[in-house]
């Protein structure tokens, strides 16, 4: 099974609010998901971006990739350092 680490939208329209979410890469955008680990607002000034760093670190070390968008968040908030 492949894993993900990406974001689930949720939120009304035209104000999109997403969770950090663990899920099996064959499972929805906003389906069926194994872990929340996270959330990000990104209508909110600055920004809102908080992630449990134990549970991405493990999930990481248990061979779940980030997607690309999740990946640039991690960097820029020091989630992996």
């Amino acid at each position: 099974m492949a894993v993900k680490i990406r974001l689930k939208r949720m939120g009304q329209k035209k104000k999109p609010f997403y969770r950090v979410v663990v899920a099996d890469s064959r499972s929805p955008r906003d389906g069926k998901f194994i872990e929340e680990i996270g959330i990000y607002n990104p209508i909110s000034n600055p920004k809102e971006f908080r992630v449990d760093n134990e549970k991405a670190k493990q999930w990481i070390k248990n061979g779940a990739k980030p997607t690309s968008i999740v990946e640039k968040l991690f960097k820029d908030n020091d989630v992996l350092a």
